[in-house]
């Protein structure tokens, strides 16, 4: 979205990373996408970025004023966030590193050999390759066998949190997308697809499993309005136990 001034825009400042609102001695940056959507929502990323999504044709001081009275709230969830911040250090792939897959750690271990290949066996991540020394290529090898796992994983969990949502009237399987996204572990498009991250496959099944209802509950209400909590709520009474946990959890 361009940054063009708006008349009557007396609250946000654009910037070229967003916008921004005051709160006491606090300046509040978050982006902003307009949608299809009749209400406005706030998010606040694990990495404590703020993102807006507002119905279009909004002005931007009604966005802002909405902000701002949110503000105690956000700056609230991005202090919680600091707390574990920063995330796991950046991967090496060498031998002895652990590696996350549904909620466990497995130590890598890097082993040379004609074929590659990718084993989990006795708890370790066991990458065959012809090249050990190459961490481009146990990366590429790593990748791949994640995203085959993911693929798997994830549409069995999509057939059995199908069978749940049933209760409040969804019954057709959505069609499933998955690709790495930096700030949100998933997504509802207004078609009725749903796009995963693929570093969920590190967390623990019972994580998975919240995503999946969360954006499945969106295909029938697209918004985080209170009936959509009440659509949640039915489903999966301890989603927000779930949804804590998997707010705090590292992948890499």
């Amino acid at each position: 979205m361009s940054k063009q001034a708006v008349p009557g825009n007396r609250l946000a400042a654009a910037t070229e990373s967003g916008y921004t609102v005051q709160y006491g001695t606090t300046l509040i940056r978050y982006s902003l996408r307009f949608t299809r959507r009749k209400t406005l929502g706030i998010t606040v990323h694990p990495d404590c970025t703020v993102s807006v999504v507002a119905p279009r044709n909004s002005a931007l001081d009604v966005v802002a004023e909405k902000v701002k009275q949110r503000s105690g709230w956000i700056v609230k969830q991005q202090r919680k966030f600091e707390r574990y911040l920063p995330h796991l250090p950046a991967r090496q792939y060498v031998s002895g590193e652990t590696h996350l897959y549904l909620g466990k750690q497995y130590r890598l271990k890097v082993i040379e050999a004609d074929q590659p290949a990718v084993k989990l066996a006795r708890g370790r991540f066991c990458v065959f390759t012809p090249d050990p020394a190459n961490k481009a290529t146990i990366q590429r090898q790593l990748d791949a066998w994640y995203k085959a796992k993911a693929h798997q994983v994830f549409t069995e969990q999509m057939e059995q949190c199908l069978k749940q949502v049933a209760v409040i009237g969804i019954e057709t399987a959505p069609v499933l997308r998955i690709r790495t996204m930096q700030k949100r572990w998933g997504s509802c498009s207004t078609s009725g697809a749903i796009l995963l991250n693929l570093k969920l496959i590190q967390a623990r099944k019972a994580l998975i499993e919240y995503v999946i209802i969360h954006e499945l509950c969106h295909l029938k209400e697209h918004n985080h309005s209170r009936t959509y909590y009440q659509l949640l709520d039915r489903v999966m009474p301890d989603w927000q136990a779930r949804r804590d946990e998997l707010n705090l959890t590292k992948v890499a």
